[in-house]
C-alpha cells in the first residue's frame, strides 16, 4: 500500500485544525493583548506579520482615546501612499479585517473579541454620516464599504 503523503493528510484535516504551533513561534514577542496561544498562532500562520497587528491595534486605540465627544475621522492626505493611508483610522480598521480573516482559528478568535470592543467604542464615539456621499461608500468595484467608512469625517 503507498505511503500518503503529508500534504494530502494536512489537506483533509484543515490547515491549522488540532494541530498546535511549533516552538519558534511560542518563543516570538507577544501580540498586543493576545493570549500566547494565539499569539504563537498568529506568528506561525503570518509570519512577520504580528508587529503590523499590534501598530493597527495600537492606531486604533490612539485615535479611540483621543479627547472630545464625537470623535470626527480625519481622511489621510495622500491614500495612495500605503503608509499615510493608515492615517485614516477607517483603513486601519479594512487591514484589521484583512489579517482578521487570513488567522487560523485560535487567532482569530482572540483578534475578534479585541476588535469587537474596540468597534463598540467606535460605535459610541463616533457619529453615523447623515447623507450618504456621491460613490464614497461602494469600493472600485461597487460593492458596499463597511460601517466604519460611513461614520462623520471632518469637514463633512
Amino acid at each position: 500500500m503507498p505511503r500518503r503523503r503529508p500534504g494530502a493528510l494536512r489537506a483533509e484535516r484543515g490547515t491549522y485544525d488540532g494541530r498546535r504551533p511549533p516552538a519558534w513561534a511560542w518563543e516570538l514577542p507577544p501580540v498586543d493583548r493576545l493570549s500566547p496561544g494565539a499569539t504563537a498562532a498568529v506568528h506561525w500562520a503570518r509570519p512577520g506579520r504580528g508587529a503590523e497587528i499590534t501598530d493597527l491595534l495600537n492606531r486604533y486605540r490612539t485615535f479611540l482615546s483621543g479627547p472630545g465627544s464625537p470623535l470626527l475621522l480625519v481622511p489621510s492626505e495622500c491614500p495612495a501612499c500605503p503608509g499615510c493611508a493608515r492615517d485614516d483610522v477607517a483603513v486601519v480598521r479594512d487591514d484589521l479585517g484583512d489579517l482578521y480573516r487570513e488567522l487560523p482559528p485560535v487567532a482569530r478568535a482572540a483578534l475578534g473579541r479585541v476588535l469587537r470592543g474596540l468597534d463598540a467604542r467606535f460605535r459610541r464615539r463616533t457619529l453615523p454620516h447623515p447623507v450618504p456621499s456621491a460613490g464614497g461608500w461602494v469600493d472600485w468595484s461597487g460593492r458596499p464599504r463597511a460601517w466604519w467608512h460611513r461614520r462623520l469625517y471632518e469637514g463633512d
